[in-house]
Order: structure tokens, then C-alpha cells, then sequence
């Protein structure tokens, strides 16, 4: 990934001090949501390789988060806990962890950035002029490089989480709600860092998703209705 049209536009506009911020962790029921606020220098060429976090694998995603932070001008992360998720809701809890990270970037820079690059749509409570990209970790140099940090970041976070709580499987699903996981939470229950709105939901589902049990009226699929007793 290179530099977009975009970002150069913007710097013309606004200035060099351009942050890309992205969020991950939305959706699963265990963990914080993860946001990260990244400015690099305007004059230095991309680094070979960057691009939306989900296209690349574990390793990959540490090695670059790495030459990211060496190389950016400022690096700022915010989260929101999964109590803030269930209090706020998942919107609200986001635009805090971008806020968070936000704030935490102008104490690196001395200064708030030039400009704001967000992924995805235009956030009313951010609180900072910014310009919405749809897409933006695949479209914006800035915007990958917040998305692999917070990646990276919030793994670490859940695999470290993991080692106390080891039934869940973190270091797998990182929080994410796969058979493993909701088996656990049917067998153990939920911890501090569970989303307690999501897990309800997601047992809701499961209950929907799995067939009736069979009964003497209901015969179960390939077995030959058993005749009543006297």
C-alpha cells in the first residue's frame, strides 16, 4: 500500500499531521473494542507490505506493528472495557476508544493532528473534524497502519486474558464466538470480560438455531414412530 490520493489532498488542505484511526473488536462477546490513532511522517516513504489487518496473518501483523511504532511520529491506543460496551452500547463504546486513542496521540504529537481520517462511516460525537472512508483500512496508508496496531494490540490483550481464564479458548477465537467459546460460557459461565448484552444474545440464537427435541408425538428424523402403550 502507498500513500492515497486522498491522504496527499488532505495534507495539501490541512496540513501534514494526518491520523489515521481504526477500531477493532466490535463484535465479539468477550474484551474490550481497541482503537487506534496512528500519524506518520508525511515525507517518508510507506511501509512495504502495509494493508487492511484482516489480510494478513498473526506474524506478519507483529512485524509491521513493529516498524510502525518505530517509525510513526505519534501512536495513540484507547479501548473500551466490555462494561462500556453493555453500558453504552457498541457505537457509543467505539467513538469512546477512538476518542481515547485520540487524546492519547496529541500527548505523544504536543499538538492535536492537522487532520482525522476515519474508517467507515462519519462519526456526529468523535469530537475532532475528520473525513469518513468507507473501507479505509484497504484505501488509506494512514488508516491500515492504526488497523494493524490495534490489532495486534487487542490480541495480545486476549491471549495475556487467556492464560487466567484458560476454558474460553482466547488464544484461538480472540473473544469471538465460536462453538469452543459458547461452550465454555454454557459450561463455566460468563467472566468480568464478557459482554453479558452479547452473550445473551448469542444463546438466544443458539437456542433458535438447534432443532426441537424429539418426543413420542415428534419421532426424530429416520426412526419409526413408537406405538402407544395401554
Amino acid at each position: 500500500m502507498r500513500w492515497s490520493e486522498l491522504e496527499r489532498a488532505v495534507r495539501v488542505a490541512h496540513g501534514p499531521l494526518v491520523a489515521g484511526v481504526d477500531e477493532v473488536g466490535r463484535g465479539p462477546l468477550a474484551g474490550p473494542v481497541v482503537a487506534c490513532a496512528v500519524v506518520m511522517p508525511a515525507d517518508a516513504r510507506a511501509i512495504g507490505g502495509i494493508d487492511d489487518s484482516k489480510k494478513l496473518d498473526a506474524e506478519e501483523r507483529e512485524r509491521l506493528a513493529r516498524l510502525i511504532r518505530r517509525k510513526a511520529l505519534a501512536v495513540g491506543v484507547g479501548a473500551a472495557s466490555a462494561r462500556e460496551v453493555d453500558a453504552l452500547n457498541v457505537y457509543h463504546a467505539t467513538t469512546l476508544a477512538m476518542r481515547r486513542a485520540l487524546a492519547r496521540l496529541g500527548a505523544g504529537l504536543g499538538a492535536a493532528p492537522d487532520h482525522v481520517l476515519v474508517d467507515g462511516k462519519p462519526i456526529r460525537t468523535l469530537g475532532v473534524e475528520h473525513t469518513a472512508v468507507v473501507g479505509g483500512d484497504a484505501r488509506c496508508y494512514a488508516i491500515a497502519c492504526a488497523s494493524i496496531v490495534a490489532k495486534v494490540t487487542r490480541d495480545r490483550l486476549m491471549h495475556a486474558l487467556a492464560r487466567r481464564h484458560p476454558a474460553y479458548a482466547w488464544t484461538r477465537n480472540v473473544g469471538y464466538g465460536t462453538p469452543a467459546h459458547l461452550d465454555a460460557i454454557a459450561r463455566h459461565g460468563l467472566t468480568a470480560h464478557h459482554r453479558r448484552s452479547f452473550c445473551a444474545r448469542a444463546q438466544i440464537e443458539l437456542a433458535l438455531e438447534e432443532p426441537p427435541a424429539a418426543t413420542e408425538a415428534t419421532p426424530a428424523a429416520g426412526e419409526a414412530p413408537v406405538a402407544p402403550t395401554e
